[in-house]
């Protein structure tokens, strides 16, 4: 692609002095970037009717319009179409470039999805690019079978786009803007009428992206088209930019910070609303004979008015990364800066994207006290002397008040001989005190009833040093290690604002629990509901080690009832990749952040902990867990696994990008480090991942997963996992084997097929197993099914019922959503297929034995496992008459009527009913098939 507009425009063949051939006098002339190429004479022509815009975009110059305007020059429209058409023809030619648009739909809408109900609106994003892109990469398909999946393409994306409306455009779908969701579905618009080679409209679609949401757009979605077509004509705008930010360098800090936060939301809001209105310019340039519009006008903003903005458009909120954009809003509130990685190498750095608001609110703690014994000798809210802070990430300076501590002062050296130095580490300067013993008494005395903050940080200083001098000293270790003092410690946290302090009180507090239960006790009496703790973990220089302190006191979800713990662990997972040291303890930030997490989502009651993991994958935390089930210790990377598939479970729709994005090698290495222990998270993981609605995703992730690691063969790890599982796992891990094993032969036997089997075939006896295994018998029988919704949910039994004829009360209705009964037919063959190959080996290797454990299990009326046998007899007999000779069918019917009758009664679900007629129709016609064979 042409690195430039002008060179765009020269490979089309509008070279300079001839971008507008044979054009008259009166028409309208193109922008001056793109008409660059002119002549001189040609505009000398139009010296009297021009007229310059000031205080506007300085790029353009226009035509004064007349009464009667004339029809837009068509090489001045093919000059435009061509642009815009090259972004679109990219993406059917270049496969890592297709990849890059998918990811960043998926990511902006992803990052910002909370749980609810969607109306099927990300179901159809999803089956329109399925669709769009099976278009791109086959294109030997017959016409009539493209031309089908084009119109279903349309009419899937239109519904999408068409929640940008007047009525709904300020709306969301569960938590993700409609204005997002239709720029998005404009993109991929764009893409499929370029397929159709109506590239007029194709441009128009394209722009339209910029219309719906102009920030998305041009800093995540197509920044590069951005570039080149729009910010020409907004030149002016990034030059008043940087021109004000060099004015603003000469203020203080505190002015400058706020000036620079409102500048950027002025700026960026200017830059939107310019965007958006040349798109729109450009969108009437391509209608079929159109009138010239006039060329839009976009001001400078006025140098005065941002130094009391407070005003934040919408689009200043885009969340532009699929990680940390939420994440960080949620952990900062609306003050922090945003400095993610990830966002430094997709937008400029000269364009502040967060414009997030000012001051951030005062941490107050009203009810601290409730449980302490000695709160008589602190006084109430007052101010307290704070120091400068060495900060990892930005944090705007928080109040200073606290209930507790009085506001007198001392010196700081007021309980040492001597000077202390400048601060400048905390374990650097301890070795400058020179502390007798007298000295580690009085600060002791001061610890535990002062009023006075400054005396009681001095006192941590002389405990701290007191501590490192002893070497485990016992009558040092049993002096520091009382109650009261570890209240008063922990009370100070609480106040300090002075960083140095803080993390010398984590540092003692943390050999004080290493060394006796008591004390780790003494804590969690004293602070139940970690509110501590909550503040250290928002502290941006402290909150690894704080983490690392919880994490040794081991508490329980109970504690942790506020909704801050979910965006602060996960912030601790992020950059928690380098162990901490704690004096004499070394321990990973992102070990305790799994704890925390695996708390969260596992420790409460179902409601509470499907909530924490919606919550999880609505701020981009699947990225952060999919890292750590690649690296780590292999405990920490099994946590990892479990706590993926817990969001799963509460958000079934980030199956799909699970699926895609996870290493499926690093899982297959997972399960041969865990040696002698459960495979239970890994295999939780890869049930849930196998209940995917498009059998193309199912084959390919099956297919990465064969591929295995290190040159193990996948099948062998599994069959070893298999006879290692515990119990209520086998029927999950056998269930897996049997799909793997089914990417061959169904007619060729295996030992794995044959062990698979077995294993499935005993778990279904329901006298030797407890409710755990049949549950999980049930769910292997389900996945043996291969039928799912998108949020894998398993459709099956709709799917039966729906051939049958039983449309009535259908839970998962295909007509309730806005899906194309012809994008639903594409897959059919494949899952057909699929239950084909499925049916021969389970009958060919279960045979009697197999049949008969189906039957018993619907005899003893467990209602799940019954339900579920009754529906695997049902789709397995469509593919009876495939399997074994005319004995076999006898024998099938024989062990199968009897119970299917039984279930005729009228004492069964009208459901029950229908599919035991169904499965007996399909007997008695697999009978007569073979007959006539």
């Amino acid at each position: 692609m042409a690195s430039s507009l002008h060179q765009l425009l020269k490979e089309e063949g509008f070279e300079k002095g001839k971008l507008l051939k044979n054009q008259p006098d009166d028409s309208t002339a193109l922008p001056i970037y793109i008409c660059r190429g002119r002549k001189s004479s040609e505009i000398t022509e139009h010296k009297d009717e021009k007229t310059v815009i000031r205080n506007g975009s300085s790029l353009f110059s226009s035509f004064k319009p007349k009464s009667d305007e004339p029809v837009i020059d068509e090489a001045a429209i093919k000059a435009v179409i061509s642009i815009l058409g090259g972004y679109t023809g990219r993406y059917l030619k270049d496969e890592s470039y297709r990849a890059m648009v998918k990811d960043k739909c998926t990511s902006c809408l992803l990052s910002r999805r909370k749980a609810g109900s969607d109306g099927g609106i990300f179901m159809n994003m999803e089956l329109g690019i399925e669709s769009i892109d099976k278009l791109v990469e086959d294109r030997g398909n017959k016409k009539e079978l493209r031309m089908k999946l084009l119109r279903n393409s349309i009419r899937l994306l239109s519904i999408v786009a068409s929640l940008n409306c007047e009525k709904s455009r300020n709306g969301s779908t569960c938590g993700v803007p409609h204005s997002h969701l239709s720029a998005c579905a404009q993109l991929y618009l764009s893409i499929v009428y370029k397929l159709e080679k109506n590239h007029r409209l194709s441009a128009r679609h394209l722009l339209q992206v910029f219309c719906d949401s102009a920030f998305l757009a041009r800093t995540h979605l197509l920044p590069d088209l951005w570039d080149h077509f729009f910010l020409p004509h907004l030149l002016h705008l990034k030059v008043w930019y940087h021109k004000e930010l060099e004015h603003l360098s000469n203020l203080g800090n505190a002015l400058k910070e706020t000036k620079m936060k409102a500048l950027s939301k002025l700026y960026n809001d200017q830059m939107d609303m310019g965007t958006a209105m040349f798109a729109m310019y450009y969108k009437e340039w391509l209608k079929i004979g159109a009138k010239v519009p006039p060329v839009p006008t976009v001001p400078l903003p006025s140098s005065s008015s941002y130094g009391s903005s407070r005003r934040r458009s919408s689009e200043s909120h885009a969340s532009v990364s699929s990680i940390n954009r939420n994440l960080y809003q949620t952990v900062f509130g609306a003050a922090t800066e945003w400095q993610s990685m990830e966002l430094n190498h997709r937008i400029r750095t000269s364009i502040d994207i967060c414009r997030l608001e000012a001051e951030e609110n005062e941490f107050k703690y009203e009810n601290y006290n409730q449980n302490k014994k000695k709160t008589h000798r602190r006084s109430s809210s007052s101010h307290i002397y704070s120091t400068p802070r060495t900060e990892l990430l930005p944090e705007t300076k928080k109040s200073g008040h606290f209930r507790f501590f009085s506001c007198q002062s001392r010196p700081k050296g007021c309980l040492v001989n001597g000077k202390i130095n400048v601060r400048n580490n905390s374990m650097r300067n301890l070795e400058h005190l020179d502390l007798p013993l007298s000295d580690l008494s009085k600060a002791i005395a001061t610890i535990c009833s002062s009023d006075v903050l400054s005396d009681c940080e001095i006192a941590i200083r002389v405990m701290t040093k007191a501590w490192l001098d002893s070497h485990g000293d016992s009558t040092i270790e049993a002096a520091l290690t009382k109650a009261p003092i570890i209240e008063g410690v922990l009370e100070v946290l609480f106040a300090s604002n002075d960083d140095e302090v803080m993390e010398l009180a984590i540092l003692i507090l943390a050999e004080f629990i290493t060394r006796s239960k008591v004390n780790r006790q003494i804590i969690l009496n004293s602070d139940p509901q970690l509110e501590i703790f909550l503040k250290l973990l928002k502290n941006s220089s402290l909150f690894l080690k704080a983490a690392v302190l919880l994490y040794l006191l081991r508490p329980k979800a109970k504690q942790m009832i506020s909704t801050e713990w979910i965006p602060l662990s996960l912030r601790v997972l992020e950059f928690g990749e380098h162990l901490q040291t704690l004096y004499t303890i070394r321990c990973s930030p992102q070990v305790a952040a799994l704890y925390f997490l695996d708390q969260l989502l596992t420790g409460f009651n179902e409601d509470r902990n499907l909530e924490n993991a919606c919550q999880v994958v609505s701020l981009g935390g699947l990225n952060l867990l999919m890292r750590n089930v690649e690296f780590g210790g292999v405990l920490e990377r099994n946590k990892a696994a479990l706590i993926i598939s817990c969001c799963i479970r509460a958000d079934g729709s980030c199956r799909h990008y699970v699926a895609d994005k996870l290493n499926k090698a690093a899982l297959i290495e997972l399960m041969v480090g865990n040696c002698k222990d459960s495979n239970g998270s890994v295999i939780a993981l890869l049930t849930e991942l196998l209940c995917l609605n498009r059998r193309t995703q199912m084959m390919k992730f099956l297919n990465e997963l064969l591929r295995g690691w290190g040159g193990l063969n996948t099948m062998h790890i599994l069959l070893a996992c298999l006879h290692k599982a515990l119990p209520e796992e086998r029927p999950l891990v056998a269930a897996l084997l049997l799909q793997l094993d089914l990417l061959g032969d169904p007619f060729r036997c295996s030992v794995y097929r044959e062990e698979a089997v077995e294993v499935i075939i005993e778990t279904l006896d329901c006298e030797k197993c407890n409710d755990k295994i049949q549950q999980q018998s049930a769910k292997a029988l389900t996945m043996l099914g291969g039928r799912f919704s998108y949020m894998g949910e398993a459709t099956t039994e709709s799917w039966l019922l729906k051939q049958a004829g039983f449309h009535e009360n259908l839970e998962d209705s295909f007509q309730k959503k806005e899906i194309g009964d012809n994008f639903l037919d594409e897959g059919e063959e494949e899952i057909e297929n699929w239950q084909k190959k499925a049916a021969i080996a389970l009958l060919n290797s279960g045979n009697k034995r197999f049949l008969a454990a189906l039957s018993n299990s619907m005899a003893k009326d467990i209602p799940s496992l019954a339900r579920a046998s009754l529906v695997t007899i049902a789709w397995m007999s469509c593919f009876l008459h495939l399997a074994g000779d005319k004995d076999f069918q006898a024998m099938a019917s024989s062990i199968l009527t009897p119970r299917l009758l039984e279930s005729l009664n009228s004492n069964r679900v009208l459901e029950e009913r229908v599919l035991a007629t169904f499965s007996l129709q399909q007997i008695r016609k697999s009978s007569d098939q073979y007959v006539h064979l």
